[in-house]
């Protein structure tokens, strides 16, 4: 019989994890990681990135730099978003689409450009755990002959500085004004005279940067900003920030089985100013006949908080199954995301929530629950 520490999960950790631990943050396991859920209180953690600024390790991610010639047209195949529109300097949010349609995972190309012998250069953020998953597919659907992949997953540090005032707290550390950066705009720079790659991107609904650098500099770079007074925080304000702003969770509210038209992402969707790409023909019927089913936002009444998992009534008939659920810090009132059949997806249909065997009233309402202010 294999005792209990052959059969525990090995967590990795990144480069800021003794960070952690120095401020007696809370960790659990995460994708594979032993991360930090929170630091002083999800609640505090989360209104700092509402009202200022709030920083999270998301070393975790996957990372992978492509270069080669065509390379944008070689990725136009694997996601239905028209790449052919980006800039350099630009970004897209998209997803990896399987032959079914179905979501293998949503992630973020950046476009860093094409050099003078014509060899483009992109930037991919993907999650933590489908990285090895998202690597062996896009190398599987690119010519290696053509384009070079690199894994730089292990080797850096990515640090999410997130709310309001994350421009202010940012800015000291960069000579370059940061200032005209546009929404998933990026650019290649130092950040205490080390090189950084900073993009105007995030998970919390908030303005906010995401820096990658080497793990010393990452080191350095969070000391700096815990100092200048950013704070410091988890996984769990990272899912009530996303949750209010309607922002999908890879495994939860979509994945392999649910398509972009299902999912609400029908704007990553561009079939008329783009050519063929794995699962196009599954989207061009659901364009056609419509979805069978639909992501909605909810909203339940009191504090009873629809959590993953808990099933969908209409007139005591199962519907559908709620994906994402909490009491929102912002709002002070329970939302959740939950996939219903499409004919029960209008704002204001009336529904219930089934929680811990009693049906509780909820309601259809639009998504975002929350839009900023500061954006």
């Amino acid at each position: 019989m294999a005792n209990q520490q052959d059969t525990a999960e090995i967590l990795a950790r990144t480069p800021l994890y003794q960070l952690g631990v120095e401020l007696k943050a809370r960790l659990t396991s995460f994708g594979g990681w032993e991360m930090p859920v929170q630091f002083s209180g999800i609640t505090r953690e989360h209104e700092a990135v509402r009202t200022a600024a709030g920083m999270f390790d998301i070393s975790h991610m996957g990372k992978f730099t492509l270069q080669g010639k065509n390379l944008i047209s070689q990725l136009q195949a694997l996601v239905p978003s028209d790449l052919s529109r980006l800039q350099p300097g630009q970004a897209q949010y998209t997803v990896l689409l399987n032959p079914q349609g179905g979501i293998i995972d949503d992630i973020i190309i950046y476009y860093q450009g094409e050099d003078s012998t014509g060899t483009q250069q992109a930037f991919i953020i993907v999650n933590a755990a489908t990285t090895n998953k998202d690597k062996a597919w896009i190398l599987q659907h690119l010519d290696q002959n053509q384009v070079q992949f690199q894994d730089l997953s292990a080797t850096k540090v990515l640090i999410a500085l997130q709310g309001p005032k994350a421009i202010d707290y940012l800015q000291p550390l960069v000579k370059e004004d940061l200032q005209p950066i546009k929404a998933f705009g990026h650019l290649e720079t130092t950040i205490l005279d080390k090189p950084a790659f900073i993009a105007r991107t995030g998970y919390t609904g908030e303005d906010g940067f995401e820096v990658l650098v080497d793990p010393e500099v990452g080191v350095e770079l969070w000391r700096n900003l815990y100092d200048a007074g950013v704070i410091p925080c988890g996984l769990g304000a990272r899912d009530t920030l996303r949750l209010e702003a309607a922002m999908a969770l890879y495994g939860q509210d979509i994945d392999d089985t649910t398509t972009p038209l299902e999912a609400g992402l029908g704007w990553l969707v561009h079939l008329d100013t783009k050519g063929d790409f794995i699962g196009r023909s599954v989207l061009e019927q659901q364009k056609a006949t419509g979805v069978k089913r639909r992501l909605i936002g909810l909203q339940t009444q009191g504090r009873n908080i629809a959590r993953h998992g808990y099933q969908v009534l209409s007139e005591g008939k199962v519907v559908g199954e709620v994906t994402s659920g909490t009491l929102s810090p912002t709002l002070g009132y329970p939302v959740a995301l939950a996939y219903v059949g499409a004919k029960l997806a209008k704002v204001g249909q009336q529904l219930e929530v089934e929680i811990r065997g009693k049906a509780y009233p909820a309601v259809v309402v639009k998504r975002p629950f929350y839009r900023s202010s500061n954006r």
